[in-house]
This record gives C-alpha cells, sequence and structure tokens, in this order.
C-alpha cells in the first residue's frame, strides 16, 4: 500500500512537471512568434534564405525610391478593438475607379509593398493603398495578428476606401505571405460587391497548420501538446485561437475571384498549403507556381511571368 501510495505520488509530481513545461513552452512560442518584438530566431533561418537576385532587388530595386518620393496621404483608423492603425494612400496621376489594396508580410510595413505597387500605379493606372498592419510600423498594437483580426481591419480600410473614393470604386486585393493570408481571412467575411479579385502571393492555410509545420522544421518538436497550449494563450493574451484563423475556412466563403502565385522551393510557407486553398476556393481560381523560387521571391525570379499571369486574371475578371 505505502509502495502504491509512493508510486502515485510520483507520477502526480511528474505530470504537475510535464503541465509546467507545457504552460512554459505555450508561453515561450508565443512571446517568440505572436508577442510584438524582434524576432532573432529568424537571423540566419535557411528557409529564408533568398537568391542573389533576389536580395539585390529587396534591398536595392529602385521601388524604394519611388515610394520615398510619392506623395501619399495618411490615413488613420481606428480598430473594432481600440488601436489606432495607420494606412497610407496614393491618387493614380490620371482619374480612375481601380484601386488595389496591399497587405504585406510579417515583420514588414506599408512601404513593402511599393514593389508590387509601382507597377500598378505606373502602369496599370491604379489608385494605391497600403497599411501597417497591427503590431506593425505605425500601427498600434502589441501582438502579430497573422491575418485573423487584420482581416477585420482591412474589411474596415475597404469600407473607408469606398467612402472616399466613391461608390463606382473597385478593389482589387494583394497580398504577400501574412499578407496574403489576410487578404483570404477578408473574403471569408462580408464585403461590398467593389471588391472584384485578389492575388494571394505564398500564404499559409490556417496560423495552426503554419506553426504545426515550422515547429517540426525549425525546433524539431511535435505539435501536441505545444500548440493547443500556445493557442490558449494566444486567445488570452491576443484574443485569438490559432485554429480559428484559418484562410482555408475564409476561401470556401471567398465571392470573388482569386489568383494564387507560390514559389515552387518555398520552404518556409509550403508550397502545398496553396495547393490546398485552391481545391477549398469554390470561386473561380488561378495559380502559378514559380519553379526555384522560395518565400517570395516570385515577382523577382519570374517578373514577367508574375505580371502576365496578374494582367491575364485582369483582363478575364476585372476589365
Amino acid at each position: 500500500m505505502k509502495r502504491k501510495k509512493c508510486w502515485l505520488k510520483v507520477v502526480g509530481i511528474l505530470l504537475v512537471i510535464l503541465v509546467i513545461l507545457d504552460v512554459g513552452a505555450g508561453v515561450f512560442f508565443y512571446k517568440l512568434a505572436i508577442e510584438r518584438g524582434t524576432k532573432e530566431f529568424l537571423t540566419g533561418n535557411a528557409d529564408l534564405e533568398v537568391s542573389a537576385e533576389a536580395m539585390d532587388v529587396f534591398t536595392k530595386g529602385d521601388w524604394r525610391s519611388w515610394a520615398d518620393t510619392r506623395d501619399f496621404e495618411y490615413w488613420q483608423m481606428e480598430s473594432f478593438d481600440g488601436l489606432t492603425l495607420q494606412g497610407y494612400f496614393l491618387e493614380a496621376e490620371e482619374p480612375t475607379n481601380k484601386t488595389v489594396v496591399f497587405a504585406h508580410g510579417y515583420l514588414g510595413r506599408a512601404q513593402d509593398m511599393a514593389l508590387f505597387g509601382q507597377y500598378y500605379y505606373e502602369e496599370l493606372g491604379f489608385n494605391m493603398f497600403t497599411a501597417d498592419s497591427r503590431g506593425h510600423g505605425l500601427s498600434e498594437g502589441d501582438y502579430y495578428g497573422f491575418g485573423w483580426h487584420d482581416r477585420l481591419d482591412y474589411v474596415a480600410w475597404i469600407d473607408r476606401i469606398i467612402a472616399e473614393l466613391g461608390e463606382d470604386t473597385e478593389i482589387i486585393l494583394h497580398g504577400v505571405s501574412m499578407g496574403a493570408a489576410t487578404v483570404l481571412m477578408t473574403l471569408g467575411e462580408e464585403l461590398p460587391d467593389n471588391v472584384k479579385l485578389a492575388v494571394a502571393d505564398s500564404p499559409y492555410s490556417s496560423v495552426y497548420d503554419l506553426f504545426d509545420y515550422q515547429l517540426d522544421r525549425m525546433f524539431n518538436l511535435p505539435s501536441f501538446p505545444i500548440l493547443p497550449t500556445m493557442g490558449m494563450v494566444t486567445d488570452f493574451q491576443a484574443g485569438y485561437s490559432l485554429k480559428e484563423a484559418s484562410a482555408l475556412d475564409q476561401v470556401e466563403k471567398a465571392q470573388v475571384p482569386i489568383l494564387y502565385i507560390h514559389g515552387g522551393k518555398d520552404t518556409f510557407v509550403p508550397t502545398e498549403m496553396t495547393k490546398t486553398l485552391v481545391e477549398h476556393t469554390k470561386t473561380d481560381t488561378e495559380m502559378l507556381i514559380v519553379p526555384g523560387a522560395n518565400h517570395g521571391e516570385s515577382i523577382v525570379l519570374d517578373r514577367e511571368g508574375y505580371l502576365e499571369a496578374m494582367n491575364s486574371f485582369f483582363d478575364k475578371h476585372l476589365y
């Protein structure tokens, strides 16, 4: 009897230790990935290495000086949960009813989307709107929404754009990485008919799926029990769970055509996630896979193919 009680005590202590370790891991990974701040663990990450050609464009491309010399209007908005968010609007040189709305990637900022915006503005003649997502740039927020709360921010930005530009405004959504997931999550909401189509470059299927993949690839850790606990921490700290933040569920409700683009050698957000998203999208879709491109490189490594796919999609669904 004494031996049995002893074993029960040992088992109980071990369970308590495991629970403490699990909670500690959940808090650790929340702070690592979701809490606003510098993410040193991504420095030197092989999955984020880009080609010399892409790096040269990303860091030295003329799109940077182009953005710096444009006269963007500064727009502010209060989010549904009281954050002050920052947006930037650039009116086209010639009057138009077409506006591209951009969503940038994780740890990025609104200005990053000038890499794409310069083409929309100079070659297509569109108005351009881009925003700092919550937790990024000049926008408030102490956590990263990974697209979930951001989707409601973008619904509000869309309403603001229509109010400013008029009821005949036609809107195209274009996002990269986290921004692509943000766009897809936004499409699952009730949107005005002004939103005509979307371009999703390198999206993930859900935040849970992304972290599941990254836990295994970067840390050689299983998703259970870490992700469920991290999800509870995220829900408590940021107000959303990892599983509810699903682009996959949202695209099933989308009402507009979607052009999907992904690098064929993307090891940070696996290409298969886009293929799965395409399978779950019920509207008209097209998919461009750029062979040899890593995460977010497609616009550089196959610029001609990228823009040709965009223009063909626009010709079919916009003009």
